[in-house]
């Protein structure tokens, strides 16, 4: 068996950070970059397409940042407040608390003998038992239940980033309609990213990569041929 599945270091993953900021670049890619071919598909003009590549920017930037702090805000709000049920049963009731724990050591296959010294041994250390509780009742260590500002920043400034990509083109060249410079970036870009997401996830990366680039190439079509089709008459 390789070396590395023996070792016990584990990264991070339930902050909400990690999910927040890989899907704020994706998002601000695909949706930037399609706005932008979109606009530019239908030949406004180098400066509306700036106009509405920078709108796109912050526009979605904000957006991101207030409903992924809204999202996470909210679930630490009903996390925590079920925690604080599962303290204040384990102070009032722990004798019904010890049997609860134990009937859920057993339900996992431990005998009943040892079933019951585990609940006793753990109920003995308050903060533990609370632990131990919120993990096998509710799925969740009280102690990371996110960050919502965490989140929050980190959506915005991802999306950020992505959307300026694709609207590097039109802020670097004052005239002219650099659409191929649009979308060579973004598929880079999202080459990149999708190469991150695999790396990071053990996924495979080129799975991920093909992925992240087909779903920007689809949305980015679509909206191009939209604005081809529509036009500025």
């Amino acid at each position: 068996m390789p070396e590395h599945f023996h070792s016990d270091k584990h990264r991070q993953v339930t902050s909400g950070w990690f999910r927040a900021g890989v899907f704020g670049a994706s998002d601000g890619l695909v949706t930037n970059a399609s706005l932008i071919l979109g606009f530019a598909g239908a030949n406004p003009g180098h400066s509306v397409v700036r106009l509405a590549g920078l709108a796109g920017l912050f526009a979605g930037g904000f957006s991101m940042a207030s409903g992924e702090y809204v999202s996470v805000r909210a679930q630490k709000e009903l996390l925590d407040y079920e925690v604080a049920v599962e303290r204040k049963s384990i102070e009032d009731s722990p004798v019904e608390e010890t049997e609860e724990l134990r009937d859920l050591f057993i339900s996992r296959g431990i005998e009943f003998s040892l079933a019951d010294r585990l609940s006793t041994d753990l109920m003995r250390d308050p903060d533990l038992a609370l632990r131990t509780h919120a993990r096998e009742e509710l799925g969740v260590d009280p102690s990371a239940t996110g960050s919502p500002w965490a989140a929050a920043i980190s959506s915005m400034l991802s999306f950020a980033v992505g959307a300026l990509v694709p609207l590097l083109p039109w802020l670097i060249t004052s005239k002219g309609n650099p659409i191929l410079w649009s979308i060579a970036l973004a598929v880079l870009s999202a080459s990149a990213l999708g190469a991150l997401i695999g790396w990071f996830t053990r996924n495979g990366i080129w799975r991920s990569m093909v992925r992240q680039v087909f779903v920007g190439s689809l949305a980015a079509a679509v909206t191009f041929g939209i604005g081809r089709l529509v036009g500025v008459h």
